[in-house]
């Protein structure tokens, strides 16, 4: 005979707003994570949403900036960013694109839209490396949207697949071997379901930022932009209101390490984040 396994419906924990904030030469946006109402979700250290249709919130983007000890996910839904760095490396971001930085060891670089007019919108993820990994060489992970996988479910859900596979077998084009991360982006028309499995040892959220949903184990429909964080289980279950919903599903094997954070640079204990700073200020990054 052979045992089943129950399945177990992931509750939702906390649902939490974004804060508008600025960064940058003034870049106007909404943190998602990172925030004093929810500071961070291992490994995920930050999540900044920036959207605008007025160029004079974002025009004057990110300029060299360094950063060490941790990975940077940059998600563009709409618009173009010109990324470089101090090591020779430079291209852009297109509308639908993705740019996973491991940052390792160091870098200085600049993220610049290149658009004059129009809507600029997308996200930027932070995610923490384990101490062994923190001062690796720093390589990057970039793909267009052609490159990026969408899976279609009943109901005309789809999911754009950027890291991890989905139950279903669609895989993402990027590996982020450190975390195990799993990065969904979620469409579901008015009234659509959708159930994914997820490693019971994941931490894992969503952040919804169109529409209206209502996640299994909530107290009712939820509207954006807000995370909503889940706790103890194996699937997340949600259905879309009568406007639809678009969602990020976020999930990654904690490291359960200290965090030493000092502004752009994420290490295990002050003394590191200290010698981050000498370095900077030496030319050593």
């Amino acid at each position: 005979m052979t045992a089943t396994i129950a399945s177990t419906i992931r509750p939702v924990i906390a649902a939490v707003e974004g804060m508008a904030t600025s960064d940058g030469a003034g870049v106007s946006m909404t943190r998602m994570l990172g925030t004093p109402r929810l500071r961070t979700l291992d490994p995920f250290l930050m999540l900044d949403l920036f959207g605008s249709d007025e160029p004079t919130d974002y025009l004057a983007g990110f300029p060299d900036h360094p950063h060490r000890g941790f990975e940077t996910v940059t998600y563009m839904l709409a618009g173009r960013m010109r990324h470089a760095d101090n090591h020779g490396h430079e291209g852009v971001i297109e509308t639908g694109g993705v740019q996973w930085m491991t940052a390792g060891r160091g870098l200085i670089h600049s993220e610049m839209p290149e658009q004059t007019e129009g809507l600029m919108r997308g996200f930027q993820l932070w995610i923490n490396l384990p101490a062994r990994l923190k001062m690796t060489e720093p390589r990057y992970q970039e793909f267009p949207a052609a490159r990026i996988p969408v899976e279609s479910r009943e109901g005309g859900a789809t999911v754009t697949v950027i890291a991890g596979d989905t139950a279903r077998g669609t895989a993402g084009p990027v590996r982020a071997e450190a975390t195990d991360a799993r990065y969904f982006d979620v469409a579901l028309p008015a009234g659509a379901g959708f159930v994914e499995p997820l490693p019971a040892t994941h931490t894992a959220f969503l952040v919804l930022f169109e529409g209206s949903l209502e996640v299994a184990g909530s107290d009712g429909p939820m509207t954006g932009p807000r995370v909503i964080v889940l706790g103890e289980g194996d699937r997340v279950e949600a259905v879309a209101g009568a406007e639809g919903a678009r969602f990020l599903l976020l999930s990654g094997r904690p490291l359960g390490e200290p965090i030493a954070w000092g502004g752009p640079f994420v290490m295990n204990t002050r003394d590191e984040v200290m010698q981050a700073f000498r370095d900077y200020e030496a030319g050593r990054i």
